[in-house]
């Protein structure tokens, strides 16, 4: 798909198709008035026999509009002027690229790009453009002996801007698009792989072959003897009753010669969960291929990061591994203890996800961070708290938790922060070891598993994101998102910006 920026009048596109917009009760847009006029009245005429209100998410196709040198020209329905939002807008974007792909036309122009959206500018609008874009291009048949059928004959989206000074941000913005896309589909793809294929294994070597494509990226693995000498036991407590053994994946992404202070991203790769010997209803399994979302994001921002050539250095470490039942499995009331010397009691194995994350942590203290970030499809609690549309936020510096939550409405990949709070540090008290995995009394979960990681991030500033509702959907649908990359890249490119300004 190849998207492009650039100035002016809509009446002169030679194309498949031009975009405009129409608001609630027929009023046309400044372009879609200025195209009215070179249609001599067409366009007002046709509205007012009522086949398009301008209701949001509307659409009405034209053929043949006088005097428009486009062989077509799609109204879509834009609801209330004063209320077009953020969201209103990316229901306008979606709803024209679906009736677009209806068509034949392999080439459009979009003048949706220069609607006024409240708060947003040019850039905002050309980067949401294209994600979306491409977002409602996704699909996954990789494993499907016969393909979805072909509708995709879109090739090119021409995304206009109104002045020849707003070019340079446009077109940046297009490629910032792109990247998030890229990385966001990557992350999609590494969740819906079945769990026979993506393995721990599997996604050491995607990493691997992500560090080959991009030269600012290098991979090192370590598998469980080198896991072990670093007595990382309650990550390998997790894996050992799999036939598919656990690994230690880093990525080291430089976007600077310098030694600025890496942003490390910690990412849960449980490649499938069954519970361990707290094992699973078997529903409850359905789904389980998708705990490794966490680190999937971690590739795909990764992935976006070195396509942009961000100016920061990032290092991404994924703790994988597939949560097995069995006679090597751990068992409810085994202590264990983690790379950081604070002794576990597992009271059940299908709280593993902590337990991975605990050792990346202490391990991401090497590396000296500005900040860490783990992302982890942790907590039914926090679906149960915030649904399938809001990611659980959690930290202890105040001003990276700001910034993730700011970067998440800015994205559209909102966060809500929850507390991590030392009246609930009791709750995770043994009396046979320094810690427990779970909390008794159990309530508040998604919060007293945040408390458990804050345990192992003493020495850094750090903010954990559940995504255990967002990172996939349920149901017939069922597919992963690739959240938070979009949440997470755009916190680079802010971080990037206040670099800049100072």
């Amino acid at each position: 798909m190849e998207f492009n920026v650039k100035t002016g009048h809509p009446e002169k596109q030679r194309t498949n198709c031009i975009v405009v917009g129409v608001f609630e009760n027929r009023k046309l847009s400044t372009i879609a008035e200025r195209l009215d006029t070179t249609a001599e009245n067409f366009i007002s005429n046709l509205l007012k026999k009522g086949d398009l209100e301008g209701n949001l998410g509307q659409t009405l196709l034209l053929h043949h509009v006088p005097n428009v040198l486009s062989d077509r020209v799609l109204l879509v329905g834009c609801g209330r002027e004063r209320e077009l939002g953020d969201k209103e807008f990316r229901e306008i974007i979606r709803k024209a690229t679906n009736a677009i792909l209806q068509t034949g036309a392999t080439e459009i122009v979009s003048f949706l790009t220069e609607l006024t959206v409240k708060g947003r500018d040019n850039r905002w609008k050309i980067r949401q453009a294209v994600m979306l874009t491409l977002e409602t291009l996704y699909s996954f048949d990789n494993f499907k002996s016969k393909k979805d059928k072909e509708r995709r004959a879109l090739r090119r989206v021409i995304l206009t801007v109104p002045t020849r000074r707003d070019l340079a941000h446009g077109e940046r913005a297009a490629l910032e698009g792109q990247a998030i896309a890229n990385g966001v589909s990557f992350a999609k793809d590494l969740g819906n792989t079945p769990p026979n294929v993506c393995t721990p294994i599997f996604l050491a070597k995607s990493a691997e072959k992500l560090a080959a494509e991009f030269s600012s990226i290098s991979a090192a693995i370590l598998d469980e003897k080198d896991m072990a000498s670093l007595k990382m036991d309650t990550l390998l407590s997790v894996g050992k009753s799999s036939q598919n053994p656990p690994r230690l994946i880093t990525l080291e992404y430089r976007g600077r010669k310098d030694k600025q202070k890496p942003i490390v991203l910690v990412g849960k790769g449980i490649t499938f969960d069954t519970g361990g010997n707290s094992l699973k209803a078997p529903m409850s399994m359905i789904g389980m291929k998708y705990d490794m979302c966490g680190a999937a994001s971690v590739l795909g921002t990764l992935r976006a990061a070195a396509e942009l050539e961000l100016p920061l250095n990032i290092i991404g470490v994924i703790a994988a591994a597939e949560n097995m039942p069995g006679n090597q499995a751990s068992r409810p009331e085994d202590v264990v203890t983690s790379m950081s010397g604070l002794t576990v009691e597992i009271l059940n194995t299908d709280a593993e996800g902590r337990l991975v994350l605990c050792d990346a942590l202490t391990y991401s203290e090497r590396f000296d961070p500005e900040v860490v970030i783990d992302i982890a499809t942790l907590t039914n609690a926090c679906v149960m708290a915030l649904g399938a549309h809001t990611s659980g936020l959690f930290g202890n510096h105040n001003p990276l938790v700001n910034d993730l939550f700011n970067a998440g409405l800015t994205s559209g990949d909102k966060c809500w922060q929850l507390p991590v709070w030392d009246e609930y540090q009791d709750a995770l008290s043994s009396p046979f070891a320094d810690i427990a995995n779970i909390g008794n009394p159990p309530e508040a979960g998604a919060i007293l598993a945040a408390c458990f990681l804050s345990r192992f991030t003493k020495k850094f500033d750090w903010a954990h994101l559940d995504v255990a509702g967002t990172a996939w959907r349920g149901g017939k649908d069922r597919a992963a998102t690739g959240r938070p990359v979009s949440l997470l890249v755009q916190y680079l490119l802010d971080r990037c910006q206040k670099t800049k300004e100072t």
